[in-house]
């Protein structure tokens, strides 16, 4: 009865044991709006139901994210997925695995696997690619089928009573024009905008540009997928969405593995499993995908794979911070 007894109290333990050797915590980091936080909430949820050995520790950082992801690796606390852009991927890439082998480069854009690589290896699985598009009023400006840069100025020219386009003091606004025209070229075009065909700060006040497209005064408003879930709910015109008569710069984001982890290959399995649920984060309006089968389902989604097919990957280094705000100082100031 004894011996029993003892066995009803150790083998408990001992499968409680097993069970605890053999299960991970994986941590993981990302910033995100609520909808963005919900989707990755929804998807850890899944992934911990079919993974029962996996427990995700989620850590979300909504302002001055890379400051605080600095401060994690340089305490040897770095989380095992994160969540990074590929404008500050040089900073972090010797701190991060080499995914190359983990991916079929044929699923995914090529702009999103070229802007998270560096010298050839992928630090980055990508989940979205950021662009730049034109949303415009249709009450106050027709566009003609086929849309050119010549269309793009006699459109600034012939649309009256409101600012024809958007404009910002800011050099990744001025990159279009740039890539499109040349540097010299394209910076003067761009800079020529502000105070004729497009609002100077001082006439956009205490509104912002986003405020002024919907409230019917500018008819040209370039921005990203980002602002699409917006401009579909409050707007109160018809609007149409066109790429950028010419080139654009393309940008991506996606999840990279620490170097440091001490659970790789269940955030590996984690890291694919994010990736394989694309379409939840498409489904929100906010991004264009990186995963070719998930931009199937965009909304409205034709202007921004145009201008997925018409980008260009600007190359960054570690010091982009500093060079874009002194090219903004040199620019605008």
């Amino acid at each position: 009865m004894l011996k029993r007894l003892l066995l009803l109290i150790l083998i408990p333990l001992f499968l409680c044991s097993c069970s605890s050797k053999n299960s991970s915590e994986i941590t993981f980091a990302s910033w995100g709006s609520i909808t963005e936080v919900q989707v990755l909430s929804r998807v850890i949820a899944e992934f911990e139901k079919e993974n029962p050995d996996i427990t995700i520790n989620f850590i979300h950082i909504p302002q001055n994210y890379f400051q605080k992801l600095h401060l994690l690796f340089a305490s040897s606390q770095a989380p095992d997925v994160i969540f990074i852009n590929n404008l500050y991927l040089p900073l972090y890439a010797s701190h991060l695995e080499d995914l190359s082998a983990k991916v079929d480069a044929k699923d995914f854009f090529s702009q999103g696997l070229e802007a998270l690589s560096i010298e050839g290896k992928l630090y980055a699985v990508p989940r979205d690619i950021s662009t730049l598009v034109f949303y415009y009023n249709k009450d106050l400006v027709e566009l003609p089928s086929r849309w050119t840069f010549r269309d793009f100025v006699h459109t600034l020219e012939d649309t009256k009573g409101t600012y024809a386009v958007s404009f910002e003091r800011d050099i990744y606004w001025a990159m279009p024009y740039v890539l499109t025209l040349g540097e010299c070229e394209g910076i003067k075009f761009y800079k020529n905008l502000e105070g004729k065909y497009a609002p100077a700060p001082s006439q956009v006040g205490s509104s912002t540009l986003a405020q002024m497209f919907l409230d019917g005064k500018i008819a040209l408003y370039l921005s990203g997928r980002w602002m699409y879930p917006k401009i579909s709910e409050k707007a109160e015109f018809p609007f149409g969405i066109v790429k950028f008569p010419g080139k654009v710069p393309a940008d991506a984001s996606g999840w990279a593995v620490s170097k440091d982890s001490k659970h790789k290959e269940d955030a590996f399995r984690f890291i694919q499993f994010l990736s394989s649920k694309e379409d939840y984060f498409t489904q929100t309006g906010l991004i264009v995908p990186a995963r070719k089968e998930s931009a199937r389902i965009m909304k409205d989604g034709e202007a921004f794979l145009k201008a997925v097919d018409n980008s260009e990957v600007i190359p960054v280094s570690k010091d982009y911070k500093k060079i874009t705000d002194r090219k903004n100082k040199e620019l605008f100031n």
